[in-house]
């Protein structure tokens, strides 16, 4: 059995006592589907050491408002701590207990809200919900884990959630895909784990999801994901010595320009650079997509240097935005970034999946080839997710960018774009 005291009062079931029996552990994960009892075994962690002089514990939702929902973790510490000697603070939102230790309650609505504890010490914290915070504000938080020396509590981090939200893709890279192999365990639950739910009552509510969060909610799937009506079947995935270079009648590359680079509670946009080619037989080959997310300095330099690479028989399309500032870019482009070299902005109209809708309709005839290499992944995952909410589509705007300059989109001519 793992370390329990007076203030959780029932007994976890087997598999919250495996999250709880975690001591050695630093980081943990619990949960999956819904009905596992998350919330109740974070809480539970939070409290095994309360009667330890010296132990503070904190609590995290994304807003105040979710902390203190009906059921949520500080209704439910209410409950649990209300008929015991513990004492609450309203005023900090803390329980402290006669031994000495605390348990606070927490939010981190903005990036900037991880800054408040940037004073605090604390050997628990423990996230509810992890999907709905971002990377750097659960990663920032270890700073806060501390204890003194000879403390006779273990640091813990401590996490409970569900699939999906704005943070699936990266709790599941931690947890699921890295987990053990970085020393952070993952502790699954599925609605069967608890009994002291109506697990057939609760059974028939999820069955009225959609398919995507009935398995994200129901069965705890971290694989499931937005499903679009493209398809990355659709690409024909082949090795560079199979592309037929001689038959490549028309080449380039199609930028969809970016500036901005990763920041705390930021997602930007990315810089994408479609390169491919349209055979004598009229098919499409993109054979390669340049992707980063990088300060203007390093924008210019990763347009310059593939510019270079690929060569002068790989003509140039650089995506202009409307207004002056577009207009600026280009010429700065033109004059400074490629040095002399022919390039012509492009400017697309209507709708995004309008404008990809060429491309789809190619794939989908088998008339899209995709060479073999290492940024296949990441543009089919984006190609799927295009029309089922996916966050990016830099690389779609760049390669249907690319498929209507090689087939006849017009190219303008650098002086007459200044002159308007």
């Amino acid at each position: 059995m793992p370390r329990l005291t007076k203030y959780i009062p029932h007994k976890p079931t087997p598999r919250q006592s495996a999250f709880l029996l975690l001591d050695g552990v630093r980081e943990a994960f619990y949960g999956g589907a819904a009905g596992g009892g998350k919330s109740d075994a974070l809480l539970m962690a939070a409290l095994q050491f309360a009667d330890v002089p010296g132990y503070a514990a904190l609590l995290l939702r994304r807003t105040y408002k979710d902390l203190a929902l009906e059921g949520a973790l500080m209704d439910r510490a209410f409950q649990w701590l209300a008929p015991t000697d513990a004492h609450w603070d309203g005023q900090h939102y803390r329980w402290r207990f006669p031994g000495g230790g605390t348990l606070t309650f927490g939010y981190l609505a903005t990036e900037n809200d991880k800054y408040r504890y940037q004073s605090a010490e604390f050997t628990f914290v423990g996230f509810d919900e992890l999907t709905q915070f971002e990377s750097t504000q659960y990663r920032y938080l270890f700073s806060r884990m501390r204890r003194l020396q000879g403390a006779n509590v273990p640091l813990r981090m401590r996490s409970a959630s569900n699939p999906g939200g704005v943070g699936h893709d990266w709790v599941r890279q931690r947890f699921i895909v890295e987990g053990r192999a970085k020393g952070r365990v993952f502790i699954p639950a599925r609605l069967e784990d608890n009994p002291h739910l109506d697990q057939a009552e609760y059974d028939a509510s999820l069955a009225n999801l959609d398919p995507l969060t009935r398995a994200q909610l129901r069965l705890g799937d971290w694989s499931a994901k937005p499903v679009g009506k493209y398809k990355r079947e659709w690409f024909k995935v082949i090795d560079a010595d199979a592309v037929p270079w001689q038959e490549l009648i028309t080449r380039g590359r199609y930028w969809d320009l970016a500036a901005t680079e990763p920041a705390p509670g930021k997602d930007p946009d990315w810089t994408a650079g479609c390169k491919g080619a349209v055979s004598s037989a009229g098919d499409l080959y993109l054979l390669d997509m340049a992707r980063d997310r990088l300060t203007p300095k390093g924008v210019e330099d990763l347009v310059r240097w593939h510019a270079q690479n690929d060569g002068a028989d790989y003509f140039i399309w650089i995506e202009q935005e409307g207004g002056a500032s577009g207009k600026s870019l280009i010429d700065y482009y033109g004059r400074t970034v490629l040095n002399g070299r022919a390039f012509w902005p492009s400017r697309p109209e209507g709708e995004k999946s309008v404008r990809a809708a060429p491309l789809a309709a190619m794939a989908e005839g088998g008339r899209v080839y995709v060479a073999r290499g290492v940024w296949n992944g990441d543009f089919f995952d984006e190609w799927e997710a295009f029309c089922g909410g996916g966050a990016h589509d830099d690389q779609i705007d760049a390669a249907s960018g690319l498929l209507r300059e090689l087939t006849g989109g017009q190219a303008f001519v650098l002086d007459d774009v200044m002159e308007g």
